[in-house]
C-alpha cells in the first residue's frame, strides 16, 4: 500500500529493477536520466555514457552527485530548492527512502496492516543533517510530521533553509539543535511530547582516522586515483563519534529507557552485523518488550534496522 504522499512511481519498461530495495521504493529502478533532466536541466551537463553503454554520471564528482540528488528530490518529491554546505554529507537517496518505507511497514504492523498517514504521525530524526533527506521523503511519501535534531548548528541552519524554501514542507518539519554531544534524547523532547517512531543513521566510525580510511576505501572502489575527499562528503559529527556506531546506539538504548513512554518505536540503522549481539544484550538489559531486526539491501550492500519498544501491543496503536 502506498500512502497519501506525492512521490512518483517510476516504472519505465527499459530500466532494470535494482535488487533488494523495498517494493514501494520509487528508486528501485536504474536512474531514468531523461526524466530527471526534464525536472532539473542542470543535471544534463553531468550525464554521459559509461563504459557499459549506459547513461550515468561521474560519482567521483561531488557537484555531479549533488545535482543528481537535487534532480531526484525535485522529480519525486516536489522539492524545488535544495542545497547543502560544502563538504557536508550528500546521501544516496535510494537507501534513505528504503528506511522510511520500512518504518511505514513497522507502523502498519500495529495498525491492522494499514500504513498510517498524515500529520498526526510524528517522527523524530536523530541527526537530520544539513540535507534533511529523511524528513523530506517521509513527509512527502506519507504526510508525516518530523522533528529533526542535530549537534551541528550549521547543519540545522541548512535543513531549516531547505524547509523554508519549499512550500510543500511548510509546517511539516521542525529542526532542533542538540546542545550536548553526550546526549541523544535529553534536551530535545518536551515533557509531554510524543513520537510514534525515532529514526537514526548513527555515525559509523570510531575515530577521524577510521573515517578517513573508510573514505579512501570507497574512493578506491570507485576507481579514483587522485582524490582525497569522498564524493558524498561528511563532517566529523556525521561520520564518527567516540566508540563508533556500537557506542552511539548503546547510549541511545539507555536513554530510550528514560523516555520509554514518549516514543513508541525506537529505531536505528546498524551497518555492521557484528554489532548486533552487543546491541541485543543492552536491549535485554533495559527490558525492551519487543525487538525487531529488519534486513535491508541495495545491490551488494547490506544493512539492517534494529527497532525496539517498551510498550505492549495494546499501547502501540499509532496516533491517528
Amino acid at each position: 500500500m502506498q500512502g497519501k504522499g506525492k512521490s512518483i512511481e517510476q516504472k519505465p519498461k527499459d530500466l532494470t529493477e535494482k535488487s533488494g530495495l523495498h517494493s514501494r521504493n520509487p528508486h528501485r529502478f536504474r536512474y531514468d536520466f531523461k526524466a530527471l533532466i526534464s525536472s532539473c536541466l542542470d543535471l544534463e551537463k553531468f550525464v554521459s555514457f559509461n563504459k557499459f553503454g549506459s547513461e550515468s554520471i561521474d560519482f567521483s564528482n561531488p557537484d555531479a552527485v549533488k545535482t543528481l540528488n537535487r534532480a531526484i528530490l525535485k522529480h519525486f518529491y516536489q522539492i524545488s530548492l535544495w542545497d547543502i554546505p560544502k563538504n557536508y554529507l550528500c546521501p544516496p537517496i535510494p537507501g534513505r527512502a528504503d528506511y522510511i518505507h520500512y518504518i511505514a511497514d513497522l507502523l502498519a504492523n500495529d495498525n491492522k496492516n494499514q500504513i498510517p498517514t498524515g500529520k498526526k504521525i510524528k517522527i523524530l530524526d536523530i541527526g537530520v543533517g544539513a540535507n534533511c533527506v529523511y524528513p523530506i521523503i517521509g513527509s512527502q511519501a506519507y504526510g508525516w510530521n518530523f522533528v529533526g535534531t542535530d549537534i551541528d548548528a550549521v547543519a540545522i541552519k541548512s535543513a531549516q533553509n531547505i524547509i523554508k524554501s519549499n512550500n510543500v514542507l511548510a509546517e511539516k518539519i521542525e529542526c532542533r539543535l542538540q546542545p550536548s554531544n553526550k546526549h541523544i534524547f535529553n534536551n530535545i523532547l518536551k515533557p509531554d511530547e510524543f513520537f510514534d517512531v525515532s529514526i537514526c543513521n548513527p555515525p559509523f566510525h570510531a575515530s577521524a582516522e577510521e573515517a578517513a580510511a573508510g573514505s579512501q576505501r570507497k574512493i578506491k572502489n570507485l576507481g579514483i586515483k587522485h582524490q582525497t575527499k569522498l564524493n558524498f562528503g561528511g563532517q566529523n559529527a556525521e561520520l564518527w563519534c567516540e566508540g563508533g556506531e556500537e557506542a552511539f546506539v548503546r547510549n541511545m538504548i539507555f536513554e530510550s529507557k528514560e523516555i520509554s513512554k514518549q516514543i513508541t518505536w525506537f529505531t536505528s540503522l546498524i551497518s555492521k552485523k557484528e554489532h548486533l549481539p552487543s546491541i541485543y544484550f543492552y536491549l535485554k538489559k533495559v527490558n525492551a518488550i519487543d525487538v525487531k531486526t529488519i534486513n535491508m539491501a541495495q545491490g551488494q550492500k547490506t544493512s539492517r534496522i534494529v527497532a525496539w519498544t517498551f510498550k505492549s501491543d495494546i499501547e502501540r496503536k499509532p496516533s491517528l
